[in-house]
């Protein structure tokens, strides 16, 4: 069955389990909002904000919100980096297509300097505030990031001309208390550690994500009781099995989703018969 037909089906506005769900629909934990709001500071001055942890967790669905409540902010102009670089030509050609910057890759001295004016030029005229997010940044390259801390720095640390939020999972921490990348460490100024949730949290995760969807009852509580009791705290895992569910309900064209269908779907299966032995 194609999503047109699964979403017809059980009336639904979008697959609440699968990652193209809209920014204003994400559930947050209740912390979010306080880690938000000092984003939101942040912008305001500039600097490095750091979010972390396992994966599974909802790290690039917390920067797909945050990007959304910045993008709201008068004058901010948010920028996401999906695939870190590795070289610093690369690095620069994808910064300068972020914010519109011609960058000439080859002449890295050229290239942070004309960012750097065009930001200074913008923020002098019309408060312009460039705000760059990074996921999975534990794969960048350390002189890449050792870049952003030029970039974003001028007038000998007086002025801040980015805003960095730099996410990834739990090796990110350790990277910055290396010798090659202390300094961008020490300016780290809002950090974010994301942990397993806990069993109410998950519940209400599932509870949300079928309200902004339009099917509250599309799940059964015993359901819900199940898929949270062996999702281990992980959003990742948890939405997989859902939508596993989903759309193995949607095939049997079943009014709603329940233990029975977890079982058949996710219980191991008994063999039919015993092996026999080899002959000795």
């Amino acid at each position: 069955m194609n999503d047109k037909n699964l979403l017809a089906l059980y009336g639904l506005k979008w697959n609440p389990f699968l990652p193209d769900i809209p920014a204003e629909a994400l559930w947050h934990p209740p912390y979010v909002d306080d880690f938000v709001f000092r984003l939101e500071n942040l912008v305001m001055d500039g600097g490095f904000a750091l979010i972390s942890g396992e994966p599974g967790l909802g790290k690039s669905k917390l920067l797909q919100l945050v990007s959304n409540r910045l993008n709201q902010i008068e004058d901010v102009t948010v920028g996401v980096m999906e695939r870190p670089q590795s070289s610093l030509a690369d690095f620069y050609r994808e910064l300068g297509a972020l914010f519109e910057v011609n960058l000439r890759p080859s002449n890295r001295y050229g290239g942070f300097k004309a960012l750097r004016e065009r930001w200074s030029e913008h923020i002098k005229r019309t408060l312009f505030r460039p705000v760059l997010l990074i996921d999975e940044a534990q794969e960048m390259a350390s002189f890449c990031m050792n870049e952003l801390r030029l970039l974003g720095s001028a007038h000998f640390d007086s002025r801040c001309l980015l805003t960095t939020i730099i996410c990834g999972d739990t090796r990110l921490p350790d990277r910055f208390r290396q010798s090659d990348l202390v300094s961008l460490g020490s300016r780290i100024r809002v950090r974010n550690v994301i942990e397993p949730y806990h069993r109410q949290e998950m519940t209400d995760y599932l509870e949300h994500s079928l309200d902004q969807a339009g099917a509250t009852h599309l799940m059964s509580a015993s359901l819900k009781e199940a898929l949270v009791e062996h999702s281990g705290g992980n959003l990742r895992l948890l939405s997989n099995m859902a939508a596993e569910l989903l759309a193995k309900a949607a095939q049997e064209e079943l009014p709603q989703m329940d233990e029975k269908l977890f079982l058949s779907t996710f219980a191991p299966r008994k063999a039919s018969a015993k092996r026999k032995k080899p002959p000795k």
